[in-house]
């Protein structure tokens, strides 16, 4: 994440956190934003104030299915929109790929995707 990005993840998370809202991260995002360098300080500690889901073979079938429904191929974004449909709504999905992701998810009032 850039460091603009990185606050603007922080002020939500403290919105969230006021408003008792959990936040749920799928474990295959940890691949989209680790990469091993002091960067990933920062986001270890955005890592520690949430949930992360972890992929289970019923999200990895159901993922595969909804790119099959679209004629889509990316797999970590629809691993992400599984995670996203089945967190409790309101939902709130935070990605540099907005239209990927919305591509994915729909149109759908329980959902919002925002770009960070």
């Amino acid at each position: 994440m850039a460091a603009g990005a990185d606050r603007r993840v922080g002020y939500i998370l403290a919105g969230a956190s006021r408003r008792n809202a959990g936040v749920v991260v799928s474990a295959v995002t940890l691949t989209e934003v680790l990469r091993g360098n002091r960067r990933d300080t920062s986001v270890h500690r955005v890592l520690a104030r949430v949930q992360v889901e972890s992929v289970t073979p019923e999200i990895g079938r159901l993922a595969g299915e909804l790119l099959g429904s679209l004629g889509m191929n990316n797999t970590v974004d629809s691993l992400v929109a599984l995670t996203a449909l089945r967190a409790q709504p309101p939902v709130l999905v935070l990605t540099s790929d907005p239209d990927d992701l919305g591509g994915l998810l729909g149109e759908r009032p329980d959902i919002r995707v925002v770009r960070v």
